[in-house]
């Protein structure tokens, strides 16, 4: 029990961080487009907010995966 109990903590808790990284990410695309300079200037910090993010979720993920897989 306690196991499946682990198990599921780390299932909604890996949901839960892609929710925030998913609603994260789109305020910080929406607040660069509501900016008045060219895109070509903002091109840049969209593309490092982008991979950082998804590096982020991806590593955290990760990080989960190995502790559940530990748990079994």
């Amino acid at each position: 029990m306690k196991t499946e109990t682990k198990l599921r903590i780390i299932t909604w808790t890996k949901r839960l961080i892609g929710v925030i990284a998913g609603v994260l990410w789109i305020s910080i695309i929406y607040t660069l487009s509501q900016s008045s300079a060219p895109f070509i200037e903002q091109a840049p910090y969209c593309m490092v907010s982008t991979m950082l993010i998804f590096g982020l979720l991806t590593a955290l993920h990760k990080g989960l995966d190995h502790w559940s897989l530990k748990n079994k």
